[in-house]
């Protein structure tokens, strides 16, 4: 397992690092199953695991609780808050209100007292930056997170939120965790080199595009029951997008096949060979999908491998850019722009 520092804070994390949406509900994992897996991933020197609130409505927390049970220390735990915590429009968003509630509901279902990493889920555009910034600064000063930072923000957030922090002498980000694969490399155009320029910790997300680049999605195969029901538009054959990633993937087997990898040593390795990348958050539902995942910890591409990889999906350029979550707010809602 290799380590690196994240971002400016000194903690070291290891490259690749657990990921939890698929424990509890998501993914179907029992308590036993969640135990296995963390306790695979701990051993096999991952140091870093991430959950968050809204990972079947808290239950997944939970569970990763549960499964960290005397090994809290060994770990830097890092939760989400921000999206929907039910139909009250107050549980969700950044403002002090809802992310003081959410951060003690969190820390209750986890079972510990404070939170290395505490981050906000998505970019709340109701809550002016300067009352996020103070609220998490509070926390941070009680004891009850070590750091913050955000999830799938716009670049230009991210530039506002580090102007507000210094403007108003608050705590500032240290962290973003971007959605980032072979198969939608947007954020090399715009994140990424925000992150470089303020010193951001980068935990990506989706490195193997939900499943796209596990080795299980090929032309040849029926696509896996669980993923057709969790999110079928995904792989639906019918969307032009979906057509474009099945004919990149058959061209990256080719890549790796020849390389001597599999595609998963690809997808991880290109991820964390971005200068920029801290980490890659793997999203195992098993301990057979963990192992796989965690061969590609040592994957070191050559140059001549990642040219391959460019000449198959551009830099810069997102196979399914409607995917991303970080689209304004007035390309979504007409009355927005129309008024």
């Amino acid at each position: 397992m290799q380590y690196r520092t994240l971002g400016r804070t000194g903690v070291q994390v290891s490259t690749l690092a657990l990921g939890t949406m698929n424990i509890g509900p998501i993914g179907g994992t029992t308590q036993a199953e969640a135990d296995a897996l963390v306790g695979a991933a701990l051993d096999a020197g991952v140091n870093l695991v991430d959950t968050a609130d809204v990972y079947g409505n808290g239950l997944s927390e939970e569970m990763v609780g549960r499964a960290l049970a005397g090994r809290r220390d060994d770990v830097v735990l890092a939760t989400k808050a921000a999206l929907p915590m039910g139909e009250d429009r107050n549980r969700r968003g950044g403002s002090r209100r809802w992310l003081v509630t959410a951060l003690e509901d969190s820390l209750r279902r986890l079972g510990v007292d404070h939170v290395d990493l505490y981050q906000i889920h998505r970019w709340d555009p109701t809550t002016d930056d300067e009352e996020t910034l103070a609220a998490l600064t509070d926390l941070r000063q009680a004891g009850k997170i070590r750091y913050f930072g955000t999830s799938t923000y716009p670049a230009h957030r991210l530039v506002e939120a580090q102007w507000t922090a210094r403007e108003h002498h608050l705590g500032r980000y240290v962290t973003e965790q971007p959605s980032y694969s072979i198969l939608q490399r947007g954020i090399e155009a715009h994140v990424l080199p925000v992150t470089q320029r303020y010193g951001l910790g980068v935990l990506v997300w989706s490195p193997l595009a939900s499943g796209w680049l596990s080795g299980a999605i090929r032309a040849d195969r029926e696509i896996a029951t669980h993923r057709s029901t969790f999110m079928p538009q995904r792989f639906d054959p019918a969307v032009p997008a979906n057509r474009a990633r099945m004919d990149a993937v058959e061209r990256l087997a080719t890549v790796a096949d020849e390389a001597g990898l599999t595609l998963i040593q690809l997808a991880l390795g290109f991820v964390t060979a971005h200068p920029a990348v801290t980490g890659a958050l793997i999203g195992p539902r098993t301990t057979e999908h963990l192992r796989a995942q965690l061969a590609a910890a040592d994957t070191v591409l050559s140059p001549d491998v990642l040219d391959a990889i460019d000449a198959i999906v551009a830099p810069g350029v997102d196979l399914a850019p409607h995917e991303k979550n970080d689209t304004p707010p007035a390309l979504l809602d007409p009355a927005l722009r129309r008024r």
